[in-house]
């Protein structure tokens, strides 16, 4: 609706002890004089006004709000039309953001704009001292809600009374919308590159692109920038990355990391472009020793393993068959050591392929994939020499014919894999490998009261038989195929090995059962306990090396029953979650791998997870993760009344008799400050480590100063949850200065 002179006329409300009027000129009232108009309301002790040029004048006691604002003060001069005049020592609050403050003078300028003189601005109540915890003070503060920006001239920052920050001019938001300007010095401090001390600019672009520019100095390293730079488009977006170190006066070298991201349709006009997606995410880096100076600067979950991949999607529909067509390319950047090799991943360069389904009749389906590769490798580690390169094509198909009713299903299929092989310096071979599996279950439910409760109890008995003749492969090269690991999923799948390479041979039947009582209110489980194990009817030839997954071949499987496959999981202590696995040997009477872990989750910050991994000859590990309230401080007149939290994560290798990662903090909340103090502690080798201390302050309504561990105690303790609602993604609190 339009204000000022072309706004239609908006009728007024007015309630008072004593009113005096003459209509179309004036009006005065007296005595908890109540004044509605719009959205804007007074109260006041007095209050005149007149008509012709809209103009208010109130005296004592006055408050006035209007688009979540509200003023007190002694005295209020304003034109409602424009809702331009002065307000006399007034206090104000931002419901916006739950902040306020007081000045001599404010100046409305119009209803989007004010100036506030000698001003005060905090979220923080005053305590008996008259001081609040955190106070920003200016000779002149100008506000423009429209613009979403505060500019305060003369600022001093002052926590706990000490000045912090001062700046003759400093930009900050009103709201938690983007805005461009600097934002909060970042402070880290690791035991590679010492005191790291960042100053982010932050640039909105536009509303769908914006970009980070932050100089940094890092104590023992010297200057540094990182920048990164986001798109948002209709039908496509991403991200670029570069972090640059010029000279590393510790490595000696200029040093740099890269990252780049994209997602998105192609918007073609020709129709075969049409639909397809494209994407693409590469990071890369400078030197080998990235990882360990910088280990959390790529965001890789490997990283080691740096993936530069691209690829082009397109669906396919062709009469009832449904699919894709795909084109990829995936490379790898392998950060070695001398000490501590790792394998190199193939390369595909590129990788072609096509798969689908499709319903025929009579109920039966098939499904149908067939790809080409060629594999390469880049750079070679000191594991990777004699490993061969080449091309494979490679087809696989399998037709089904599902029963499913209510309380049961029988699903038989049969199956066929193909592979041709073309490898540098070795003839040209193939393999083909059939096979046939029957899958089939049934579920039965009973009522029942278990410990004082009604109960619902599910049992869940299953059957996979599959029969594959063995096909000789270990003179063909192995590139993407590994042992699968031996867990519930794994054990009722037709091939023991993943990938494509190698396809095991099996005449065996996999049989269990799992029971759980759901709570028939709302669904929610209760209990659930499971078992499963496997019976071969001949020695398996084509079978996982557990110890190197990149062999061939071991030696030939000819135990008839498997290891024993144990599954728990449980809520029926309130608030606790208990959940277990254990992998069992009748031969030897032992457990071979066994995942034990409990979470207990309070609710209002208080969770508590531990858990338990053993695996027989190679590792054994205590993991403990934390965040609880470990004492109240009241009664001090300096701000620091509130709550002080301790938050964690441990982790223990009882093999090696040491902490290989932990993170210890505390967290302080005082309602309208926050304060973080986190250690984190990454291992980078049997006898190396990277740590790093982050401190952070939150000032609740203005921003945050420091380092930023949020994103770490998120990540890495089960449950955290955080003192405030963080803002959104994009950096919405920042603050200018000049």
């Amino acid at each position: 609706m339009p204000r000022g002179p072309q706004a239609p006329p908006l009728p007024a409300y007015l309630r008072a002890q004593r009113i005096d009027a003459k209509l179309g000129v004036e009006a005065s009232a007296e005595g908890q004089v109540e004044f509605r108009r719009g959205g804007t309301v007074l109260d006041a002790d007095r209050v005149d006004y007149r008509y012709g040029d809209d103009l208010v004048h109130a005296r004592g006691h006055v408050q006035i709000s209007r688009d979540g604002a509200v003023y007190r003060g002694p005295e209020l001069e304003v034109h409602l039309d424009t809702f331009k005049g002065w307000f006399a020592n007034p206090s104000f609050d931002f419901a916006r953001n739950g902040a306020g403050g007081d000045a001599e003078r404010v100046e409305f300028i119009d209803g989007s704009r004010s100036r506030a003189l000698r001003a005060r601005y905090t979220s923080c109540p005053r305590d008996d001292g008259g001081t609040a915890a955190w106070q920003l003070t200016a000779d002149q503060v100008d506000l423009n809600f429209d613009a979403n920006e505060g500019i305060a001239s003369g600022a001093v920052l002052r926590f706990l009374g000490v000045p912090i920050l001062a700046a003759p001019r400093l930009s900050f938001p009103i709201t938690d919308e983007r805005k461009s300007g600097w934002l909060p010095p970042t402070v880290n401090i690791d035991n590679r590159s010492g005191l790291d001390v960042s100053v982010p600019y932050y640039w909105n672009i536009a509303p769908n692109r914006d970009a980070t520019i932050a100089p940094r100095l890092l104590a023992r390293r010297g200057p540094a920038a990182d920048m990164e730079f986001r798109y948002l488009e209709r039908s496509f977006g991403g991200q670029l990355g570069l972090d640059l170190l010029p000279h590393d006066r510790e490595a000696g070298r200029t040093r740099f990391a890269w990252r780049a991201q994209h997602d998105g349709t192609l918007d073609s006009r020709w129709d075969f472009l049409r639909q397809t997606r494209l994407r693409w995410n590469a990071l890369g880096v400078s030197d080998d020793d990235w990882w360990k100076d910088f280990p959390r600067s790529t965001g890789s979950l490997t990283p080691r393993l740096l993936e530069q991949s691209a690829d082009l999607e397109k669906p396919l529909h062709w009469g009832p068959v449904t699919g894709q067509w795909y084109a990829r390319l995936s490379q790898w950047q392998v950060l070695q050591s001398t000490t501590d090799p790792i394998f190199s991943p193939y390369q595909r360069s590129p990788q072609l392929g096509v798969s689908g389904q499709a319903a025929l009749p009579a109920g039966t389906q098939l499904s149908f994939e067939s790809e080409f590769n060629r594999f390469t490798l880049g750079r070679l580690g000191p594991t990777d020499g004699g490993r061969p390169e080449g091309s494979r094509w490679h087809a696989a198909a399998s037709i089904s014919r599902p029963w499913r009713e209510p309380g049961w299903w029988v699903v038989p299929q049969l199956s066929f894999n193909t592979a041709y092989y073309d490898t540098q310096g070795r003839p040209s071979a193939s393999r083909s490998v059939p096979t046939l599996s029957v899958d089939a279950g049934a579920t039965f439910e009973r009522r029942m009261r278990f410990l004082g409760r009604d109960l619902r109890q599910v049992l869940e008995p299953r059957l996979h038989y599959v029969r594959t003749p063995f096909r000789a492969q270990s003179q063909l090269p192995n590139y993407d195929s590994a042992g699968k690991d031996f867990n519930f999923t794994s054990i009722y799948s037709d091939n023991a090995w993943s990938g494509v390479d190698r396809i095991s041979d099996s005449h065996q039947l996999t049989f269990g059962a799992t029971t759980r009582l759901v709570r028939p209110s709302d669904g929610a489980e209760v209990l659930r306990l499971g078992l499963v194990q496997r019976v071969l009817f001949s020695p398996q030839v084509v079978t996982p090396d557990d110890t190197n997954p990149l062999a061939d071949a071991a030696t030939p499987l000819t135990r008839r029953l498997s290891d024993v496959l144990l599954i728990g999981s449980t809520q029926v202590v309130p608030r606790w979650n208990l959940e277990g696995t254990v992998r069992y040997n009748a031969d030897t009477q032992r457990t071979v791998r066994s995942v034990l872990g409990a979470r207990y989750d309070a609710g209002d910050f208080r969770a508590f997870s531990a858990s338990y991994r053993y695996t027989r000859g190679q590792s054994e590990q205590i993991d403990v993760g934390w965040q609880w309230p470990v004492a109240r401080i009241t009664g001090r007149s300096n701000g620091c009344n509130g709550r002080l939290y301790s938050v964690g994560r441990v982790n223990y290798s009882m093999l090696d008799s040491r902490i290989t990662d932990s993170l210890l903090g505390l967290e302080f909340d005082a309602g309208c400050w926050i304060g973080r103090i986190v250690a984190e502690r990454v291992s980078t080798g049997r006898t190396e480590a990277t740590t790093r201390l982050m401190l952070q302050l939150e000032l609740v309504g203005l921003s945050r100063l420091g380092s930023n561990p949020l994103r770490v105690l998120k990540d890495n303790i089960p449950g955290y949850r955080l003192l405030r609602e963080e803002r959104g993604s994009t950096p919405a609190t920042s603050t200018t200065h000049d």
